[in-house]
């Protein structure tokens, strides 16, 4: 299986941590990843810094460094940066680039125009590497101070290849880099609209049908003719009074509960296809004769 060094860059030690954390829960190994910066470089800041000799980044991390990047992440370290640097297969390249995005790292081309470099110019320092990557590794554990075991044997015997970094032309080569993107969904909340729920108050008539009793005086006079009757003949004045009776609607009223109304968010998951375009630079090769004709056979090399 073919291994690659990725290494990236990040201003402060919180995105720097966070970025390792993110490989680690990923299942990346521990042992493939470094963490570099003034301590574990024994940097003193003075001009024996490290990090300042030409070719230091070259024998760190393989002849595949160009200048402008040594430049940058030199610059990174002496003001308080970090470089992280992980030894990945191959095939989990990609994955492992977009976990190291996520946290804020430097755009080094980006980076190095700022500081009045051209990346598009720049040479690579494979040339003043004097030895094998693993050799490499243990001159600069002596110049700088040893890395204190955050640069493994094993990732000294990764391939000396930085990710994003061309090989070094060699005599008349040229280098033509072919950029791809990919498509990366995320998600956010954003309000999808409001439901109100409002109580009020409202009337209607009604009528109930009830039965009431009403007592009242009758009055009946009747000839009397039994002479019986004239022994018992008062003369006094004499009142009779009959209270008179009638029963009257009351109305009242009682509350009870008739229901209850219960609010609640309630979620759920759908899957949605997202569609969009991504670009792909790719690379045609055409071969042509002296006077500017398609070659009917290509030229040898």
């Amino acid at each position: 299986m073919a291994y690659e060094k990725i290494v990236t860059v990040y201003d402060t030690e919180e995105h720097a941590n966070e970025a390792v954390r993110a490989l680690k829960a990923a299942g990346f190994p521990e042992d493939d990843i470094s963490v570099l910066n003034n301590q574990t470089l024994g940097s003193d800041g003075g001009d024996a810094n490290p990090v300042r000799q030409s070719g230091f980044w070259g024998k760190l991390f393989g002849g595949g460094v160009r200048e402008h990047e040594a430049e940058v992440y030199g610059r990174a370290v002496e003001q308080g940066g970090y470089v992280v640097t992980l030894r990945a297969p191959d095939t989990e390249v990609d994955r492992a680039m977009k976990i190291l995005d996520t946290h804020k790292t430097v755009d080094v081309d980006e980076r190095a125009t700022s500081y009045g470099l051209n990346p598009n110019t720049s040479r690579s320092l494979a040339q003043q590497a004097t030895s094998g990557v693993s050799r490499a590794a243990g001159a600069v554990a002596g110049a700088a101070g040893a890395v204190t075991g955050q640069v493994s044997d094993a990732t000294a015997r990764a391939a000396n290849t930085v990710r994003g970094a061309a090989a070094a032309p060699a005599g008349d080569e040229e280098v033509l880099r072919l950029a791809e993107e990919q498509l990366n969904v995320g998600k956010r909340q954003v309000e999808a609209g409001t439901t109100r729920i409002r109580r009020f108050v409202t009337e209607r008539p009604v009528e109930e049908q009830v039965s009431l009793h009403e007592e009242h005086a009758e009055v009946m006079r009747r000839a009397v003719s039994d002479p019986n009757y004239l022994g018992d003949v008062d003369w006094s004045d004499k009142t009779i009074e009959v209270k008179e009776m009638a029963e009257e609607a009351v109305v009242s009223k009682t509350t009870r509960l008739a229901e209850e109304v219960v609010v609640r968010k309630e979620g759920s998951d759908h899957v949605e296809t997202v569609r969009d375009k991504v670009r792909r630079q790719q690379v045609e090769v055409e071969h042509l004769d002296a006077t500017g004709r398609p070659a009917t056979t290509p030229p040898k090399p």
